[in-house]
């Protein structure tokens, strides 16, 4: 089992072309994948892991309804954001500067085979984040991500999520919210999820700006002792 995790930080890059890339990494493991068993060999699979940021983007998850997305190609246009249509879990989510997004593309099964546990892990790594800036944050039954004030009137989305996974390997991944523009939030119902709101650690704080190199550090800290595994 290969625990080293190949780490690359993209900076801001534009959504198809990080899409694209990604398929490719995730093409590979499978390929090595199948090809360890048609061979019976033990060649070890890659791992990787991305973090990025992107100009502003709107995904539409496979089981997503386009009806939660709230404007019109021309209102797209003059807000200069995309859309797409993704083979991920969930439903619509944003994309855009100040977020700092991230795509494991892992073979599990150098690690475990649960995607269930995946995902827990995945919002453990922002909760233990988030819980360096003293915001308590947790998890909201049936509804995937990291969220603040939980069963309240005040429960908001600090961290969305949506995967897919192919013979135990990823892609897709996570988006937090460190200083996003929340306005474009409002042009999506977000996740599907109507009259809950979604926050950003930069509000959370009260400050203007967070530093996302901090926080990149601090998400890289936590992802690798979850996964028990070495970023390289």
């Amino acid at each position: 089992m290969n625990k080293n995790i190949n780490f690359q930080e993209l900076g801001l890059r534009d959504y198809k072309d990080t899409w694209e890339y990604q398929e490719q990494l995730f093409k590979e493991i499978l390929d090595q994948k199948i090809r360890n068993r048609r061979e019976a060999t033990e060649v070890p699979t890659k791992n990787h892991f991305l973090l990025v940021e992107h100009p502003h983007v709107y995904t539409l998850g496979k089981s997503g309804d386009i009806s939660h997305l709230l404007i019109n190609e021309e209102q797209l246009k003059q807000k200069n954001a995309t859309f797409y249509k993704i083979n991920r879990g969930g439903d619509i989510t944003y994309h855009g500067p100040g977020q700092v997004v991230g795509y494991p593309i892992l073979d599990l099964e150098n690690f475990f085979s649960d995607i269930h546990k995946y995902l827990r892990l995945l919002e453990e790594t922002i909760i233990l984040t988030l819980k360096e800036y003293g915001v308590e944050a947790g998890r909201s039954e049936g509804e995937t991500g990291v969220w603040l004030d939980i069963d309240t009137p005040f429960a908001r989305k600090i961290c969305a999520m949506g995967v897919r996974a192919s013979r135990w390997v990823t892609m897709h991944g996570f988006a937090f919210n460190v200083n996003a523009d929340l306005g474009y939030f409002d042009n999506i119902i977000p996740c599907g999820i109507k009259g809950k709101a979604v926050t950003s650690l930069n509000v959370e704080l009260g400050v203007k700006q967070v530093s996302e190199d901090e926080v990149k550090q601090k998400l890289k800290k936590h992802f690798s002792a979850l996964f028990e595994a070495e970023l390289v």
